[in-house]
């Protein structure tokens, strides 16, 4: 990227919807743009799920940033990770991918790294109980799902072949409520036919949560749909159970009267809650920064870190008037951010403050059945199915992946075919629960 003398520098944190609509805003603004991530792929997270259970691969979900930034000729992509801000300087610090330490500095700061999964103060379940984050996690996740078949199918007796067959998801959000009907829908019609001594279709999905009923952010309509279609499915709903321990062969929950069980399990899947990175624990004591109970920064109706103008918060790394983690709110932080930038840039103002415009939500439960919450409507059933299909769409980065999500849908849903689904002996996390291994019962054993 050619400097121009005298432009203004803009760091953008974060390849995501939130750090890709603020890129696309400073387009034609007189502004260097850097912007910086972990990964060399743009991800769309609300089909990862759909990754982890083999209908969609990751390169449907994914779309490289130096693809998606090639036609912005004032943006640069650097592969690198972020560790800290120097706020004083102006500088961000940042380590190459062999550990090489790097500094940017800028004049506007767009932070927009996201959030990680939350364990709640036992990060130790991650090595049993995969988040589903990242398309790492979603790999891990499929060699799980469909590693636990595999295990049950070869197992020596009818008690290690229920374990195997058991499948226990902890937290009934959008992500556990989609994640469990997949389960289901991968044993009682992709894997029916294809095994000689189990019937896949007798998988147990239990899905725990410490709330009332699933799905509560829709309101109680769509809440009580979900509820519906999810039993239909043979989903066992455990609600107002809340995990107190978790190993690899189980989990113990406590009910809201206090009583204690402990459930057998093969594959624990963790989706109920998310925390900040450590970065924004770094921006916050460089800054002075406020962070709410996740460790999200705290930001005015500017989507700025008070007291420090140059640095903007967006997406599900920002905590303002409790806005929900979902892509609207993302992409409308990131272009807002963006925006008020490309102005400031021209000597010109935004004296708008941030206001979000909730276009609705949707959540998949099964072939044929989501529930839509949108324009003050709630609907469910094969009509919200349609209206998902159409909203994922839209969202889906690049016309191919549109085109390969469509035809991916096509197979699973009218010939059960769920092709994304290969591993090797070598990929199964066997060795975490192998009772002959002396490291089974320890929280450090690798996720595999």
């Amino acid at each position: 990227m050619a400097e121009v003398s005298g432009s203004r520098r803009v760091v953008i944190v974060g390849g995501g919807l939130a750090g890709l609509f603020a890129a696309r805003a400073l387009r034609n603004a007189p502004v260097q743009v850097t912007l910086l991530d972990r990964a060399e792929h743009h991800l769309f997270p609300p089909l990862l799920y759909q990754c982890a259970t083999g209908i969609l691969p990751e390169g449907k979900i994914t779309y490289p940033l130096r693809e998606l930034l090639k036609n912005l000729r004032n943006v640069e992509f650097v592969l690198a990770e972020v560790t800290d801000i120097d706020a004083q300087r102006r500088r961000v610090l940042a380590r190459r991918p062999l550990g090489e330490q790097m500094e940017f500095g800028y004049d506007h700061l767009i932070l927009a790294a996201g959030v990680r999964q939350s364990y709640f103060g036992h990060d130790e379940y991650a090595a049993f109980a995969p988040g589903m984050k990242t398309v790492e996690d979603a790999r891990k996740i499929r060699r799980r799902i469909f590693g636990a078949f595999e295990m049950a199918e070869s197992a020596g007796d009818a008690t290690e072949r229920a374990r195997w067959l058991t499948f226990a998801l902890v937290g009934a959000g959008p992500t556990g409520v989609e994640l469990a009907g997949q389960v289901r829908e991968v044993a009682t019609k992709t894997l029916r036919k294809e095994y000689r001594h189990i019937k896949p279709e007798h998988a147990r999905v239990l899905l725990f949560d410490g709330g009332s009923a699933p799905l509560a952010m829709f309101g109680p309509k769509l809440s009580a749909m979900a509820v519906r279609d999810l039993k239909k499915l043979g989903v066992e709903l455990h609600m107002g159970s809340i995990v107190t321990e978790a190993d690899p062969k189980g989990l113990q929950v406590k009910d809201h009267d206090g009583h204690v069980t402990r459930y057998e399990v093969g594959t624990i899947l963790w989706t109920a809650g998310v925390q900040a990175p450590p970065l924004a624990a770094a921006v916050a004591k460089a800054t002075g920064a406020g962070q709410d109970r996740a460790g999200r920064l705290v930001v005015g109706h500017d989507l700025a870190v008070p007291g420090h103008p140059d640095i903007l918060v967006t997406g599900d790394m920002m905590s303002l008037d409790k806005l929900p983690g979902v892509a609207e709110v993302a992409m409308q932080t990131g272009y807002y951010a963006g925006r008020k930038v490309a102005l400031e840039s021209q000597d010109k103002t935004q004296d708008k403050p941030f206001k979000y415009h909730d276009l609705g939500s949707a959540a998949y439960i099964s072939r044929g059945r989501a529930v839509v919450s949108a324009f003050k409507m709630h609907f469910g059933g094969f009509i919200g199915w349609v209206v998902w299909l159409f909203i994922h769409i839209g969202f889906l980065t690049g016309w191919r992946n549109r085109v390969g999500a469509l035809f991916g849908w096509w197979y699973a849903f009218t010939r059960d075919l769920r092709r994304n689904r290969g591993f090797t002996i070598d990929d199964m996390p066997i060795a975490a629960y192998s009772p002959a291994d002396p490291a089974a019962s320890s929280p450090k054993t690798p996720a595999g």
